[in-house]
């Protein structure tokens, strides 16, 4: 690449990284272009892009980015996947593929401008996808409702047995 066109490329990875909610660093030293092109395949399935970037020119792209946090993990051939919507899908892909794969490592991350470490990568690959995570949260927002509901029509209920229990009475006694 030429002067120019390095210009170029930091700055298009600069907004990248600005727009990313989380970036995984990764180690694929050993891995063939079949294994990385199936690493590649399953994190573009969540919205995630995986790019092989020189340490230099990601140290110069992530100034006043999130991802800043990680420059001292610039380390050796890495590779870099973003995410800019959900966060758990790409950390149980990269999990999953370096099951699959011994020289695929995931070194570490960020979440929001927060390291990561590669524990912290597997815990939150264990987590639920954000759609399991949405219904959560919604059965359970919907479940006070419901609940207030139904001890309301409890409450009425039991007044309406009274009332009837009155009027038995009153009948019987005008019997």
């Amino acid at each position: 690449m030429n002067k120019q066109e390095k210009e170029n490329f930091i700055e298009d990875m600069r907004g990248r990284l600005q727009k990313a909610q989380a970036t995984f660093l990764v180690d694929y030293q050993g891995l063939d272009v079949e294994a990385m092109n199936s690493i590649r395949t399953e994190l573009r399935k969540c919205d995630t892009e995986f790019r092989v970037v020189k340490n230099r020119l990601l140290n110069l792209a992530s100034t006043d980015t999130d991802t800043a946090s990680l420059k001292e993990y610039f380390v050796g051939p890495c590779a870099l996947a973003i995410t800019y919507d959900d966060v758990v899908a790409p950390a149980k892909a990269l999990i999953e593929e370096s099951k699959k794969s011994k020289n695929l490592e995931v070194k570490i991350g960020q979440i929001s401008g927060k390291i990561v470490d590669l524990n912290g990568v597997k815990r939150l690959a264990e987590l639920p996808s954000r759609e399991i995570l949405l219904a959560q949260v919604l059965s359970t927002m919907q479940a006070v409702p419901s609940s207030f509901v139904r001890v309301l029509n409890g409450v009425i209920v039991k007044f309406m047995n009274v009332l009837k229990a009155v009027e038995d009475q009153k009948n019987e006694e005008g019997s």
